[in-house]
């Protein structure tokens, strides 16, 4: 009788010694999804590849870029990542459309973007540039306000979808300036470029990463930048604020975050991950090549910035008075 209590005993031991084990495996041991909230060929999309493809070197496990497009800024794919296990297999990289601006648009987009997620880090930023297609008779932002002035609700003005950044900077521009400018919202970034070159819409706004090359083929004029400084690849643009505009401050930027709930510890080897992956020369210069400058910070930081963020597009969204229908 003892003797079988005491090798119950010790198959019970070994058994939990086994499950304690399971949970003690090395993170991460299996493939990270890394959520892209857009449609394939935008500049998160392109980023995203660049930085997963290293990553996966780095934390030793597959990086896989799934894109989940749709939705008010992104929101179809930053819900699925809200509403994924807490385990680090499931991350999010995005903008500011499926955590800042969509949710100030949206009062019910599906998730709350401050408790839904925890916050790995900032990655990228680089300059948004404001301009407008090689026909519209101006090469200001001055002249763009006159021009739209004289010829109300006949200039327009596309973005990458309802409730995105550059969305919210058309309504901005709008406020400040008092012009009558029409907002056509596309499904991500390629369709909105697509039909500025073919003079569908007159003015956008979005990364240097993808409108460059538009710009040095002439099918579309750059007016400003919507940063503090002026851009190396651009030095005869001049910033938002020395066009007379200084509200117009904008930059592009992705960050990745995960569930909440996410264990500290996770959260600590992701950012390390995402810092060693971006010191890389050979991802660096990548990125550079598209205009990118890598912005790595603590989960603090990015914290703070999503607030401030998110701050500043509730105001502008209360300012403009913009509904949803």
């Amino acid at each position: 009788m003892m003797g079988a209590l005491l090798t119950a005993l010790l198959g019970a031991s070994l058994m939990l010694g086994s499950t304690d084990l399971a949970y003690a495996q090395p993170y991460p041991d299996r493939p990270i999804r890394m959520i892209v909230p857009f449609p394939a060929g935008g500049p998160t999309d392109g980023m995203a590849r660049i930085i997963s493809d290293r990553l996966s070197v780095v934390l030793g496990q597959t990086v896989v870029v799934e894109n989940r497009g749709g939705g008010a800024g992104g929101s179809i794919g930053a819900k699925a990542v809200a509403t994924a296990d807490p385990d680090g297999y499931t991350i999010l990289i995005t903008p500011g459309g499926s955590l800042t601006s969509g949710p100030a648009v949206h009062a019910n987009i599906g998730y709350d973007p401050v408790k839904a997620f925890v916050p790995v880090c900032e990655v990228i930023e680089t300059p948004q540039i404001l301009a407008v297609h090689h026909d519209l008779p101006v090469n200001t932002v001055a002249d763009l306000v006159r021009y739209a002035k004289a010829n109300p609700g006949k200039v327009s003005w596309g973005s990458q979808g309802f409730g995105t950044a550059p969305h919210l900077l058309a309504e901005l521009f709008k406020l400040e300036t008092g012009v009558n400018i029409v907002h056509v919202p596309y499904r991500g970034t390629a369709p909105m470029l697509a039909a500025a070159v073919a003079g569908e819409v007159q003015v956008v706004i979005d990364p240097m990463t993808s409108v460059l090359p538009h710009i040095q083929s002439g099918a579309l004029r750059a007016l400003a930048i919507a940063g503090a400084e002026r851009s190396p690849k651009l030095p005869d643009v001049p910033t938002a604020p020395q066009a007379g505009f200084p509200n117009l401050l904008s930059p592009f930027w992705l960050g990745v975050v995960a569930p909440a709930g996410t264990a500290p510890a996770i959260i600590d080897k992701l950012n390390a991950a995402f810092r060693d992956s971006l010191a890389h020369a050979e991802t660096r210069a990548l990125l550079d090549k598209l205009g990118a400058e890598i912005k790595i910070g603590t989960p603090a930081e990015f914290k703070k910035m999503l607030a401030d963020e998110l701050a500043k597009w509730t105001a502008v969204v209360k300012a403009a008075n913009i509904k949803v229908d």
